[in-house]
């Protein structure tokens, strides 16, 4: 009999969340089965014995996979099995690994693999909210060597209050969400999305979360104890020479310092000049002893120059390329640079440049998404590239990398509530990267803003986006925060927080911390800073373009909405598609159609006022209702000896009797020269109320002959014999 050791957490609303280890997969390091409801995520661990020689760095890679068997669903596809990850799940790996990787100990480089699995669901609990405490439960029932226990809860306001890990149905309600990690004592990570708030509004939030975190980070210490798993295994990934670090140290601290001090605002001669001092020093030693030794001297010399960039900050206030910590780097627009898109539009700050596009569709352009938990469909999208050539690297480009989609997935965020929610168009934007030093995630914010201007998308209010570092050495209380970092100053520094807002309020943020003890004033001091960059970058894309433009460029599509009652979409469908791909053949128009709040919701997209005009003007006579005395232009169906059939409205069909074709008597249909596909206007004198068939009349539209008589005489019949 197993009886695995079970841990419960209570949530502040009363929902509990229980930890369970010793019952599924023992041959990993470590795993827990995390319940929640009928939501259960299982989490595994597990690591090399030995680092991979020559690895200087932290090979963590976290796994985040939801299977359709958890929500009763298959998969959809050929194959009817799960394939790659989709961008949610991608996304949700994103948010496991940032909170965990700054906790491993620094000389530790054995591969490590976190797996976590979603396999039930009720659709009710949100299972990314948890996937962070349940990775973080399978590191503390392992021995694998980690500076946690860290947990994530989702935060979100409704009607002014905070709601820790809300349901699916509570977000829709919510004006903030937020994705926050953290240890016992500690943020480590942040992500969400808001409604233009304060950051007042924000700092409370984090707040918030952060006391709902503790409890779960006590629980696993408690685990962890039962388990026995608080004494981790003892590993040697680095073998080190003390002498040869003291003598990098010395030879290049104050050359490094002197680079870091010098002010050159151009990266590859800052690269290059800090390089030389690497190779300077290399050049003591003879090809053999480099073999052993230049991999050290490389990780020392880092350190080196990573001591002399924070302390020239600190103690002079002197940033890499020259500015003052609340300097931002020289911006430059320009919109409509490419002929051919809807709108577009060139951001460059500094030595990172972002050319983004934006194109408007229909709604046979909108993105469907069917994950496990999450179907619908996406009327704004967001893609944002990365080539190598942005950073100056010689190499292949190969797909799009969870980088990218992490990236492109904050920018759509910060720009997505900007849309008006009765858009009638589909909206794609694309943010090519042409160069990268610092933040082009922000680049694509503000490049995205300038785009949807230009394309006359009726924007609520345009969005800019800052990167906020910070430089603070443990033990000491001076500390700078850094407005518009640069690549190396997030690389070497210990904060990267990204914020964007409107004039009116902050609608997303991204922060990762890698430093302990970062406390709220210091995060309010950065949000307030922040603001103030935010407030000026703004007032460089209003200066680009003011407001959106006032029409379409003449390429773009045109989109008319209309309603028509719900009983009437069948009609205008037609068996089979036939009446609306009919309709589209002959106006050159682009017609969808679906109910909507019991109505038929139509949209007509088409490169010209003319072709939307014509497919209106068949869709209402489709949903009209024939009222007698009204006049119609019909269509003569077919003939008969007793009259015409003629289509009055699309789909109704009337019966033009031969007398009343023209005032004259006629002996046949042909003797008016009516043949079938002939047009010909017919007044609607009655609807039979029993069989509901339509009298109808061309005669009555024609001007009556002078002496005509309504009973002309008719030639008496000879006597029967």
């Amino acid at each position: 009999m197993i009886n695995p050791i079970v841990k419960t957490i209570e949530l502040p609303d009363g929902r509990t969340i229980t930890l369970e280890t010793g019952k599924l997969a023992k041959q990993a390091d470590g795993s827990v089965m995390l319940r929640m409801g009928n939501t259960m995520l299982l989490a595994t661990v597990c690591a090399a014995k030995d680092a991979v020689p020559g690895t200087d760095f932290m090979p963590l890679q976290v796994e985040y996979k939801e299977k359709f068997s958890a929500f009763g669903r298959f998969p959809g596809g050929f194959t009817k099995r799960e394939g790659r990850a989709s961008d949610y799940e991608i996304l949700t790996c994103r948010l496991v690994d940032r909170a965990l990787r700054p906790l491993f100990p620094d000389n530790f480089h054995a591969e490590v693999y976190v797996n976590i699995i979603l396999f039930s669901a009720d659709g009710v609990d949100m299972p990314d909210a948890l996937a962070g405490l349940a990775a973080s439960a399978a590191l503390a029932v392992s021995d694998i060597p980690f500076n946690g226990p860290i947990s994530e809860v989702r935060v979100a306001r409704i009607n002014g209050e905070f709601i820790i890990n809300p349901t699916f149905e509570q977000l829709e309600q919510a004006d903030m969400d937020l994705m926050v990690g953290a240890t016992y004592e500690n943020i480590m990570m942040v992500e969400g999305e808001m409604k233009e708030v304060s950051e007042q509004d924000l700092l409370a939030a984090l707040k918030a979360a952060h006391e709902a975190i503790k409890p779960q980070c006590k629980a696993q210490m408690e685990l962890a104890e039962e388990v026995g798993s608080t004494v981790k295994r003892e590993y040697c990934h680095e073998v080190n020479d003390e002498d040869l670090r003291k003598a990098v140290h010395d030879a290049c601290y104050d050359k490094a310092y002197a680079i870091a001090a010098s002010g050159n605002r151009n990266k590859h001669e800052r690269e290059d000049a800090f390089n030389a001092i690497c190779e300077e020093f290399k050049a003591r030693f003879t090809e053999e002893e480099l073999e052993e030794k230049a991999p050290l001297i490389d990780r020392y010399y880092h350190d080196v120059e990573k001591e002399a960039m924070r302390r020239c900050i600190l103690d002079e206030g002197k940033r890499l390329d020259g500015r003052k910590t609340t300097e931002i780097r020289p911006i430059w627009c320009e919109v409509s640079p490419l002929p051919g898109p809807h709108g577009s539009a060139i951001f460059t700050r500094g030595e990172t440049q972002s050319l983004s596009t934006a194109t408007l569709g229909t709604k046979l352009d909108e993105k469907i998404v069917d994950d496990v938990l999450i179907h619908g469909k996406e009327r704004f999208l967001l893609h944002y590239n990365f080539p190598p050539f942005s950073t100056g690297e010689a190499k292949a480009q190969r797909g799009v990398g969870r980088r990218e989609i992490g990236h492109g997935h904050l920018a759509w965020r910060a720009l997505k509530g900007q849309i008006p929610e009765d858009y009638p168009y589909v909206v794609r934007v694309v943010s090519d990267i042409l160069e990268s030093n610092g933040s082009s995630s922000m680049a694509t914010v503000c490049a995205g803003t300038l785009a949807l201007m230009d394309a006359g998308v009726k924007i609520k209010n345009p969005v800019s986006g800052i990167a906020m570092g910070l430089i603070k050495n443990p033990g000491e209380e001076k500390y700078a925060v850094l407005s518009d970092i640069l690549g190396d100053e997030d690389h070497l520094g210990d904060m990267d927080f990204k914020v964007t807002g409107t004039k009116n309020g902050i609608t997303a943020t991204q922060m990762d911390i890698k430093v302990d003890g970062l406390s709220y004033d210091i995060l309010e001091k950065a949000l307030l800073q922040a603001k103030e960059g935010r407030e000026y970058i703004l007032g460089k894309l209003t200066e680009c373009i003011a407001e959106p433009r006032p029409d379409l460029k003449p390429h773009a599509p045109r989109i008319e909405t209309i309603t028509i009652p719900k009983e009437f979409i069948g009609a205008v469908i037609g068996p089979g598609g036939k009446i609306i791909q009919g309709m589209q053949e002959e106006t050159g128009a682009t017609i969808t159609i679906e109910e909507e709040d019991n109505v038929g919701k139509v949209e007509i997209a088409g490169t010209n006022k003319q072709s939307i005009e014509d497919a209106i003007r068949m869709i209402k006579a489709i949903v009209a209702v024939p009222e007698v005395g009204e006049v119609y232009k019909g269509k003569i169906r077919s003939i008969m000896p007793y009259g015409a059939f003629v289509e009055f409205l699309p789909g109704k069909d009337g019966l033009l009797h031969i007398s009343e074709i023209d005032w004259k008597r006629l002996e046949t249909v042909e003797e008016a020269g009516l043949k079938e596909g002939d047009d010909i206007e017919v007044k609607l004198l009655d609807i039979d109320p029993k069989t509901g068939k339509f009298k109808l009349s061309h005669r009555v539209l024609t001007p009556k002959p002078e002496g005509y008589s309504e009973k002309p005489e008719r030639p008496r019949r000879k006597p029967n014999k």
